[in-house]
Formats: C-alpha cells, structure tokens, sequence
C-alpha cells in the first residue's frame, strides 16, 4: 500500500485501517500506531482489536483468534501488497449477512421495507479509498472513482471561489444501525426517523458512492444549504462531475428533501 493513497479494507464485521489515520486510545495505543501499518478495528463499537506490522501482528484483546472476523480480515490483508496491489478487491462487495436482525431491532422487514420505499439494498464495498478529511476532521472514505471524482469536483469549485466540504461518506450498515439507536433513545419514532435517514441497508452511504455536501459557515446537513452559492454551484455542475441529487422534493422515497446529499454515478473506471 501507498501510504499517500490510502486504504480502507472492508469486511463483515471488522475494518483494516491505515495506522496513521487513527486517533490513539492512550499512551501504549500511540506507540504501536506509530509502527503499526494497519489496525483491525472492530465495526460494531469501533475497538481496536490489533496492530499489524510488517513482520506480525500485535493483539489489542484476548483471544484474537476467537474474535469473530479476524481470520477473514487478516486474510483480506495478504491481497493488499505491492506485488498484487488493490485489484482484486476493487469491485467486490459484502454480503449483507445479518441485515434482517438489524431491522428486526426496528421492527421491519427488507422486503417489504424495499416495496413501500422504491429504495435498493446497498451492499458495502470490501475496498475503500481515502477522499481527504470532512468538516470535522474524520477520514473520508469512498469508492475509488467517487473520491476521484469529488476531489476534481471540489477543486474546480475552489478555482471559481466556491467552497465545497464533507459532511460524511461511507458508513456501515452497522453505524447506520447506530444512528437509530441514538435517535430512539432521545425518544423518536422508527417511523419519524425514517423521514430522514433510510433504514440499515438501504442508505446510499453504505455503497461508498454518496456523500453530504456543505459550506462553511452553514450548518451541516441543513435545508438552508440549497440557498447558499455552494448549492447553486453543484446545480450547474455537479452533473459534469458524475453526481447528482439523490432526494429532491416530492422524491417517490419518502424522504424528506435533502440538497446536501449527492451520489456518485460514474463508472468505477473513470
């Protein structure tokens, strides 16, 4: 791996990341990142659970062999080196194994879920390219041509005085899960919810292909980002660019509108 290009391995239940893009735990964390290649971390509540060199790998928990995913994850590494590169695993995606638990815990159903919304089931990309930092500071990872393009995107718009940043990209089914979890906490509905995020599986950022568009000094993923010169900006050109508005008003999804939200719908080989 390139460490000007990287990468994000993608698997079941644990992710690979690039070392330096992780933030340490504590004092023993940020040793071992400073030498670490890589470290597993493990989706569901984002703990680290190794740290891969080059000549071994350095468990974070007990029992890394009975963690579930490991072996596979480890094993999705060995294609990530210089004689085999990236290829293999650019176009592959996961199999949305254990999706209808997650929407049980919601009290849906896939199928019918799909059927009431017109919204396709996004599969999540086994292979992830870094797309620069969003708005806070957090890696943004994308598909291999949506980061392309939306760092070409974004630098023509600086060219012509318009500021572009992220408010997100890719996340898992898991964290979309999250998000609804949280939200029923502070008391919301399933059904109010659904008005503005889509069910786990079902979200556009789970494909590596969209993501939230802002400005400074608007706030992020706010309607009044469609009367800021940024958004009349990607109206003009964001079609040039491969991307287009995902849920405009009187979408047929029910989702409420969205100006901040785009997808990539180039070819992966642009």
């Amino acid at each position: 791996m390139s460490r000007s290009l990287p990468l994000l391995l993608n698997t079941d239940a644990i992710e690979a990341w690039p070392s330096a893009l992780l933030r340490a735990h504590g004092n023993a964390d940020a040793r071992l990142l400073a030498r670490a290649r890589w470290v597993l971390r493990r989706k569901r509540d984002g703990r680290y659970l190794a740290a891969i060199f080059d000549h071994g790998v350095h468990s974070l928990v007990p029992h890394l062999p009975q963690e579930p995913g490991a072996a596979e994850a480890l094993d999705a590494l060995s294609w990530l080196n210089p004689q085999r590169g990236s290829g293999p695993l650019e176009e592959r995606l996961l199999s949305p194994q254990g999706l209808q638990a997650r929407l049980q815990q919601l009290g849906l159903d896939a199928d019918a879920y799909a059927a009431d919304t017109g919204l396709a089931l996004e599969a999540e990309p086994v292979l992830l390219h870094f797309a620069g930092r969003d708005r806070f500071g957090r890696p943004l990872w994308l598909r291999r041509g949506a980061a392309q393009a939306w760092r070409r995107m974004r630098l023509q718009a600086a060219r012509e005085g318009i500021a572009l940043d992220a408010i997100s990209g890719y996340r898992s089914h898991d964290y979309q899960l999250g998000i609804f979890e949280r939200k029923l906490a502070r008391g919301q509905r399933v059904a109010e919810i659904l008005k503005v995020n889509a069910a786990p599986g079902f979200s556009e950022h789970h494909s590596g292909m969209a993501l939230d568009i802002g400005t400074p000094g608007d706030p992020p993923a706010e309607a009044t980002f469609e009367e800021t010169a940024a958004f009349a900006w990607l109206q003009e050109h964001a079609a040039a660019h491969g991307f287009r508005m995902s849920y405009p008003r009187g979408n047929p999804h029910g989702i409420v509108h969205e100006p901040w939200h785009w997808r990539w719908c180039g070819s992966l080989g642009a």
